[in-house]
């Protein structure tokens, strides 16, 4: 019998099959969210460009507050956006959130510091300032280049965008970025028993039928992903069938991504149809739930498409997407870091019996912080991946009391 193959084993064999895409594009870096950086961005400037205020008040230098209740004439008034002069010697500036620090100035006082005054002679429109706080030199400056550096390397290539990415690469002027070309990924499922919601009313499902669910949230993912997903629907339990499938995806998508069909059944034809056209490997990988699963190549004109077949119990394929595919995906577009980061947490449950098995254990979070473990663990209960805001990463053999800190992981982790 052939050993089970460890998980972390498994996803470092596919990793090295998972040579980046050629190709990228070029898209604006408003509709860059979600996608992988082709190559360094490199700021041409220095985030502040100047030294600028970080509250609304007075611009002054700090010699001249020796103590606090002395008053200054405000000799100029500076706003967001514009540039004031050189601060005259014991004179305050007034000055706004973002504007430039005036030369001369070495300190920012709070307007809730000061008090604005009428100016006694009434020749001077700015008036005057009652300082009551003596200020510290540098306080409430932001200074030049302390955010970014003229040449510094503010996003990296391989780094997979968000929000915050976009506004740092808007910050040093980039309007368009360089990312990777998507994924083209072919879907399909295999299996007579399966039945597309809306076909089939439930009271009139035939004896033995199911409703597909997992193309539903595999394609969800995939897209998550950035993938350009094509949907080739059920394909019949038929070798012929299976394999017209695959020689057809093959032709134009850099992977092949089916569930169900991949165990040794005699209606299981995934396996030998692959090995018609190309190469595959089916592994029993050593985690619980989620056994089978496929990897192999089908070659096209110019190289070949990668094939990966997930089980069919929707919660199977949903951990096995997670903790394979989506590594893999990443990969292909040239994201280095691609594990999910886990996190110490406290079972407020008991796992009295251990597996062989790496186990991942559907949970949430309680009120007390701790995690609650959902009732029913079985492959086929895909309530709890939909219940639960993760799963406890369980070593084999590992039995759990209530107390015991466990590895959790989240699903916004896996599914991002």
């Amino acid at each position: 019998m052939t050993p089970l193959k460890p998980l972390d084993e498994a996803l470092a064999d596919l990793l090295t099959k998972a040579v980046p895409l050629h190709g990228a594009d070029t898209v604006t870096t408003f509709d860059a969210d979600g996608r992988v950086l082709a190559q360094n961005c490199v700021s041409a400037l220095q985030v502040p460009p100047q030294d600028n205020s970080s509250m609304d008040g007075y611009a002054v230098r700090s010699a001249d507050v020796a103590a606090a209740g002395g008053v200054l004439p405000v000799s100029q008034r500076i706003a967001a956006g514009s540039a004031g002069d050189s601060l005259l010697p014991g004179t305050a500036a007034r000055i706004f959130t973002g504007a430039p620090v005036p030369a001369g100035a070495d300190a920012i006082l709070m307007q809730e510091d000061c008090e604005a005054l009428a100016d006694a002679v009434g020749g001077d429109a700015l008036g005057q300032v009652r300082i009551n706080t003596v200020p510290k030199r540098g306080q409430w400056i932001r200074n030049a280049g302390e955010d970014i550096t003229r040449g510094a390397v503010v996003l990296s290539a391989g780094t997979r965008l968000t929000p915050a990415e976009l506004g740092l690469a808007a910050s040093i002027g980039l309007h368009q970025l360089q990312v990777a070309r998507r994924p083209r990924v072919a879907l399909f499922s295999t299996g007579d028993e399966l039945v597309m919601p809306g076909e089939v009313p439930p009271e009139q499902m035939r004896p033995g039928a199911i409703y597909n669910s997992n193309r539903f949230f595999l394609r969800a993912m995939l897209l998550r992903l950035g993938c350009e997903v094509t949907d080739f629907g059920i394909v019949p339990d038929r070798r012929d069938a299976t394999i017209d499938a695959l020689r057809t995806a093959s032709a134009a998508h850099d992977l092949i991504l089916t569930s169900g069909g991949v165990s040794v059944g005699e209606e299981d034809h995934i396996k030998p149809a692959v090995e018609t056209l190309g190469s595959l490997d089916l592994w029993q990988i050593a985690m619980k739930p989620g056994k089978p699963f496929a990897y192999g190549q089908i070659p096209r004109d110019g190289g070949a498409a990668h094939f990966m077949g997930l089980p069919g119990n929707p919660v199977s394929s949903f951990l096995t997407f997670a903790l394979l595919v989506r590594p893999f995906v990443l990969r292909l577009q040239g994201v280095v870091d691609v594990a999910p980061q886990s996190i110490a947490a406290r079972a407020d449950f008991n796992w009295p019996k251990a597996d062989k098995r790496r186990e991942f254990l559907r949970v949430r979070h309680n009120a007390a912080g701790g995690l609650d473990l959902f009732d029913n663990q079985s492959s086929g209960v895909l309530t709890s991946a939909a219940w639960g805001d993760g799963v406890v990463d369980n070593p084999a053999g590992q039995t759990i009391a209530a107390g015991d800190t466990v590895r959790f992981v989240a699903f916004s982790e896996l599914l991002s």
